[in-house]
């Protein structure tokens, strides 16, 4: 088996568990997960460089991810569990009361991956340049990624961070947009068109690149070619189309699955679409 047919294998157990997950509780964001699957499956199984066990808070010496879009906890949770940072097991207390699996990610349950709360759109960016910047004065080779979804970069934060890192050549720093075209209202064309991305942060200094998210080859070559890249004099940027609900016939194509549980019976069937590899938890 190939590495890349391992790694498809992968992000097959990961949305089984996204759907568990927030099945069980009726709450939680399956869309945005699900279609950020391959990404998470990529990052933490072949593309980061990065230490589980004993995990380290202050992120020196590895790789960093920044979730900015921090709903999307259910595929994070699940790829870190899998990826041996705290029990698989755990991922049965997705928001329920006292769990350090919140329904987006926090610093005080003190849950091992996590080194920063998200979800409050629009500040992940912020916090990833501030980490890539004391990696480079601590001359800390390695490289910040981070997360941010497309609805989000209605936040004016985000184009602060775009033009700081820029402007700073932060070039450890590698921006990675969801961009689906979906957020939890409606179509981001309708809500506030985001126009020519790429053009934008071309201008604000950024090397952009585009991926397909849901291809996983595509995934894995494009993301080992950026981080190859990194200490080039700019910062990356990657877009990255995906399909909200990936992998769930009748969750694509729609933002109606952004934060919607599915009930009983739409469980059972995306879970007949989407194979057992690794063994639920």
């Amino acid at each position: 088996m190939s590495d890349i047919e391992q790694l498809e294998k992968t992000a097959s157990q990961v949305r089984r568990d996204i759907i568990r997950m927030v099945h069980a509780v009726q709450s939680g964001h399956p869309g945005g997960s699900l279609g950020c699957t391959d990404l998470f499956t990529a990052l933490f199984f072949e593309v980061m460089d990065h230490h589980p066990i004993p995990f380290n808070m202050s992120g020196k010496g590895e790789d960093v991810l920044i979730v900015s879009n921090g709903h999307v906890s259910p595929v994070y949770y699940s790829v870190m569990a899998r990826r041996g940072y705290f029990p698989v097991s755990e991922l049965s207390t997705f928001r329920r009361l006292h769990s350090r699996l919140q329904g987006h990610p926090a610093t005080m349950e003190k849950l091992p991956g996590v080194r920063v709360a998200t979800g409050s759109l629009g500040q992940g960016l912020s916090v990833a340049t501030g980490i890539a910047l004391s990696k480079k004065l601590n001359h800390d080779s390695h490289t910040v990624f981070c997360l941010m979804g497309d609805g989000e970069l209605g936040e004016g934060q985000v184009w602060e961070a775009t033009l700081y890192g820029g402007a700073h050549q932060i070039n450890n720093l590698v921006g990675i947009i969801d961009y689906n075209g979906k957020q939890i209202d409606g179509p981001t064309d309708e809500i506030l068109p985001l126009g020519d991305l790429r053009a934008k942060f071309e201008a604000f200094g950024w090397k952009v690149t585009e991926m397909n998210g849901n291809k996983m080859a595509e995934v894995v070559s494009t993301l080992k070619a950026v981080k190859s890249a990194t200490g080039s004099g700019k910062p990356n940027l990657i877009l990255m189309p995906t399909e909200m609900g990936m992998g769930v016939d009748f969750m694509m194509g729609t933002h109606k699955w952004h934060g919607t549980a599915p009930n009983d019976q739409q469980k059972e069937l995306a879970l007949s679409q989407l194979k057992e590899t690794l063994g639920d938890y």
